[in-house]
């Protein structure tokens, strides 16, 4: 037995429509024709492996395929009542060949559903006739129903997104059309029902993607196909007519068989009414360039792609499981979908997944846009997202809300994108950086009392400073200021500094300090960080430090680093030097500080290159402001004066106050005074939030003292 592989031209992943066409062309091969017939996607094709060569596979669709009823009694505009259009149902009505007899039975039950009615059924008759077809219906018919309708426990419709309500699209009937093609491909008038003239020629284009004439203007194509939909801008004028093949219409609406409701989604708790269907989710717009303000109200659709040869009963049984979950829960959007993929949870043997969205276009037009691929693989770092998960769905549940602020939905889909790229891409420590920053984004419109309820950062494992990592001097600064406490107690950080950058509850740092019921933020003292100015907010952290410390009878500047992170030599003398980002250093180090740091493992953070320490008159400065004592136990007192100097620009004065205390601590320097332009003043202030460890003030103060 000679087996022949086709390359089927015709069909690639987009549009939907020939997509559809290419699973439609399986589905028929394999029931009607070669049981052992499989099918696969490669280099942007579909390939079908079967014993029928290709005048025989031409041969068996132009004689002997006989096509599933499409039919749907329940929708106005099916054929079904007398003020419908009987240009399809008629001519298949009348005709006498053996293979539409399947479709002759179907019309005749679809009647004998909707006898008595002289017009289309309301909201009353409809369920009636939907339970009627669910109950009496069988074989093809039955198959075709259970993918344009679910009926739920309590008996009522709902309708899976890609065909529709239920095998309509407005006013647009997706069976009464299917009719009219096979009407205008075959001469159903003739008792053999032979292919018409450009029959064979359509074919060929449908199949093998050949140059034809005889495509069909002015007829429908739904929302399957938007290039060929027509309408504005559809050609070089003004307007054009829709201009399609009947047999890309007909072998799609077979292969949407394929995506019949299961039970699996059917008695899912948490599916909405266009989730019934394999791999169908709500929709999001993050990952792909369409506006977030389109209605897209039927969600989403992944359709798989697979590059193993595939025989039709292991399709059907992969899209009747329809798995993509996170743990224990199906995903229900775009992101949980993007995380399943990203770890592996998906039925195998998936290569890739090819994304429509059901948007709102056109008039009120839904059309089923691509909106890109997403390949599975395996990506490690993807559990990274399982801290941030359930925080996204309170924060996506308040940027739908209807009085959510334009500023809090732009955030949360510019989050929703930085998550969906760390997904869908390959590993890069920018990608898991940009979430952080949007995530730092949302908490800075929450200290305006905007989408509270969703409360800060959560908690994040230390897995992300390994993620983050780009070997940069701007994220050890980040690591080194998002570590910083009071001190460090058995590894755990007292009085962090996070509370200066967000209000948040004492007992329960994790949350926000609210009033009126949690609907209201507190004021707080402490949360001196604005966000308007990078330098501003170090300095103010840095003052009030020093007046914490002040109300408890301590002079020094009480920030200490998690154990490994303190900021290197080099890294301050780049911060002196004004050649790193201060305001993305504030930025990263904010969103940082969701990090459990008592859990933190700096050996997987590269130090930097080793560098000379900076001048001396900062390291002066520097020496008189520690946290602690030397580790020979000598104390430097630090002076607020000193801070106060520098961020109003003078650092002569700033440098003699310093200098005073170090000769009080019987450290003597050579160094006599010096000063500095205004800017270099405020850039030397800020450096100072950065912490440094006793071992690098001792080094500091050997520099400045180098006689003992």
């Amino acid at each position: 037995m000679t087996l022949h592989v086709h390359r089927l031209d015709g069909c690639a992943p987009t549009p939907l429509a020939h997509y559809l066409k290419a699973l439609g062309i399986l589905r028929l091969v394999a029931e009607q024709a070669d049981p052992n017939a499989r099918g696969w996607w490669h280099n942007e094709r579909f390939s079908l492996l079967t014993i029928l060569d290709r005048a025989e596979l031409e041969q068996f669709f132009l004689e002997r395929y006989a096509p599933t009823p499409f039919i749907d009694p329940w929708n106005g505009g099916s054929g079904f009542f007398p003020k419908d259009n009987k240009a399809g149902i008629g001519p298949i009505q009348r005709s006498t060949a053996a293979r539409f007899a399947p479709y002759r039975e179907a019309i005749v039950q679809g009647m004998q559903a909707t006898a008595g009615l002289k017009a289309k059924p309301d909201k009353k008759d409809k369920p009636l006739i939907l339970q009627k077809a669910s109950q009496q219906w069988r074989g093809a018919v039955h198959e075709w129903f259970e993918a344009a309708v679910v009926l739920d426990a309590d008996h009522q419709p709902k309708y899976p997104s890609l065909l529709g309500t239920g095998g309509n699209d407005g006013r647009l009937d997706f069976t009464n059309n299917a009719m009219q093609r096979i009407g205008e491909l075959f001469d159903l008038a003739d008792p053999q029902s032979p292919a018409k003239p450009p029959t064979q020629a359509l074919l060929t284009q449908a199949l093998w993607s050949t140059s034809v004439h005889a495509m069909q203007a002015g007829a429908a194509i739904g929302q399957f196909s938007p290039g060929q939909a027509g309408g504005a801008n559809a050609s070089t004028g003004a307007d054009a007519d829709s201009l399609i093949n009947p047999w890309d219409f007909v072998l799609m609406l077979e292969g949407s068989i394929l995506f019949s409701a299961r039970s699996t989604r059917r008695l899912d708790p948490l599916a909405a009414s266009h989730t019934s269907a394999p791999f169908a989710m709500h929709s999001h717009a993050c990952g792909h360039a369409s506006p977030g303000a389109e209605k897209a109200t039927r969600g989403e659709q992944w359709m798989p792609l697979w590059s193993q040869p595939t025989r039709l009963t292991d399709l059907a049984a992969l899209l009747g499981e329809a798995r993509l979950q996170t743990g224990r829960n199906l995903a229900h959007r775009p992101l949980d979908a993007a995380r399943a993929i990203a770890t592996l949870g998906t039925a195998r043997g998936i290569s890739a997944f090819e994304r429509f969205g059901y948007l709102e276009r056109n008039g009120q037009a839904n059309l089923a846009i691509p909106l890109g691929r997403i390949a599975v693989r395996e990506r490690p770092n993807a559990r990274l997202i399982d801290d941030l998960a359930t925080w996204l769905d309170r924060l996506n549940r308040q940027a739908r809300g209807d009085h959510a602020p334009a500023r809090l939905i732009h955030a949360e889909r510019q989050l929703a994108d930085a998550v969906f790229a760390a997904l869908t891409h390959d590993d890069s420590p920018d990608r898991w950086q940009a979430i952080l920053l949007s995530a730092q984004q949302i908490e800075s419109i929450q200290v305006s009392g905007t989408a509270i309820q969703a409360g800060p950062i959560p908690r994040l494992t230390s897995a992300w400073l390994t993620a983050g990592d780009d070997g940069s001097a701007t994220w050890r600064l980040a690591c080194a200021l998002a570590s910083a406490g009071a001190a460090y107690t058995h590894g755990r950080p007292n009085d962090a500094v996070r509370h200066h950058w967000l209000p948040l509850d004492l007992k329960q740092p994790w949350k926000f300090q609210t009033s009126d019921q949690g609907k209201r933020l507190m004021h707080s003292v402490r949360a001196v960080v604005t966000g308007r100015n990078a330098q501003d907010d170090a300095i103010a952290v840095v003052q009030r430090r020093l007046i914490e410390a002040a109300q408890h009878g301590a002079r020094q500047l009480p920030l200490v680093a998690a154990p490994g992170f303190a900021a290197s030599w080099g890294d301050l003398s780049a911060v002196l030097a004004g050649t790193v980002d201060l305001e993305r250093i504030l930025r990263l180090a904010q969103a940082l500080m969701a990090l459990d740091w008592q859990r933190a493992d700096a050996s997987g953070i590269g130090r930097g290159p080793s560098h000379p320490l900076p001048e001396p008159a900062w390291l002066a400065l520097r020496c008189c402001c520690l946290a602690g004592p030397l580790p020979d136990g000598r104390r430097i007192a630090c002076d607020s004066a000193l801070v106060r100097r520098l961020a109003a620009g003078d650092t002569s004065a700033a440098l003699a106050i310093a200098l005073r205390r170090l000769q009080a601590s019987g450290i003597r320097s050579p160094l006599r005074g010096g000063t500095t332009d205004a800017t270099t003043a405020r850039q030397w202030a800020a450096a100072l939030v950065f912490p440094i460890t006793p071992v690098m003030a001792e080094q500091a103060i050997a520099h400045l003292n180098p006689t003992h």
